[in-house]
């Protein structure tokens, strides 16, 4: 008998050929609850990941959803993030689920899905540097702990505190698209640059919304030695 890490009720966990085999890998949430969830699957967007089943044809080129190709027309952007990928659509239930551990201190509940991520590691590098989204220290004070940090030690704990906001900031959250977008400076350092200098990357955060905190994130680590930068988030 298991505890739904979610909605906290008993259940018996669903066995199949594929979990016999290892081919199959579950969250640690009740069946009701992993159902609501929508994996990002079939065919994606070559660079964030972002499943194109989900707008219309007009807003693709290829293997490339408009948004990034706007970020790969820009000379300071091309090539910065060589992908993207993340384990599941930011649909209602998944919004609730980041609010209950981001705003409300359950940070036991990205236990989750540990499984997961590490299975779409696997899939993307087992090489890289790890390397999560730092909180401004007001930020980290006021939640009591970094959930890109916590997402990240669920892929291995060996990971590398590397970045560093410089200044505190508005949430994200707040922020509108534009806004998000017509950030000129970098808010990020990278600590101890020597680290990462020839190292493949992987960025570790909780949602993929525009895009930029990642770039950023990838511009200043490229800008510091690293060889090439991808990341991998919980929400898209």
């Amino acid at each position: 008998m298991s505890y739904c890490l979610y909605c906290h009720q008993s259940y018996t966990e669903r066995w199949s050929w594929t979990d016999l085999f290892g081919l199959s890998i579950r969250t640690l949430l009740c069946l009701d609850c992993e159902d609501i969830l929508e994996l990002v699957k079939g065919d994606i967007c070559s660079i964030c990941g972002r499943s194109f089943s989900l707008f219309p044809e007009q807003y693709r080129q290829g293997d490339c959803c408009n948004d990034c190709i706007r970020w790969e027309e820009n000379e300071d952007w091309t090539g910065i993030l060589q992908q993207n990928r993340s384990l599941y659509v930011y649909n209602d239930f998944l919004k609730e689920v980041i609010a209950k551990f981001k705003y409300r201190g359950n940070a036991e509940l990205i236990k989750a899905f540990y499984p997961v991520l590490k299975k779409q590691y696997k899939k993307i590098s087992q090489q890289a540097f790890i390397i999560p989204i730092p909180l401004s220290e007001e930020r980290n004070y006021e939640r009591g702990f970094n959930q890109a940090e916590l997402l990240a030690r669920g892929i291995s704990n060996h990971i590398a505190l590397l970045l560093e906001r410089k200044t505190h900031e508005e949430k994200q959250s707040k922020k509108t698209r534009d806004e998000r977008l017509e950030q000129k400076e970098n808010p990020f350092i990278v600590i101890e640059p020597n680290k990462v200098q020839g190292q493949k990357v992987l960025l570790v955060d909780d949602v993929y919304t525009t895009g930029s905190t990642l770039r950023y994130a990838a511009k200043v680590l490229l800008e510091a030695g690293a060889k090439q930068v991808s990341s991998i988030t919980l929400a898209r």
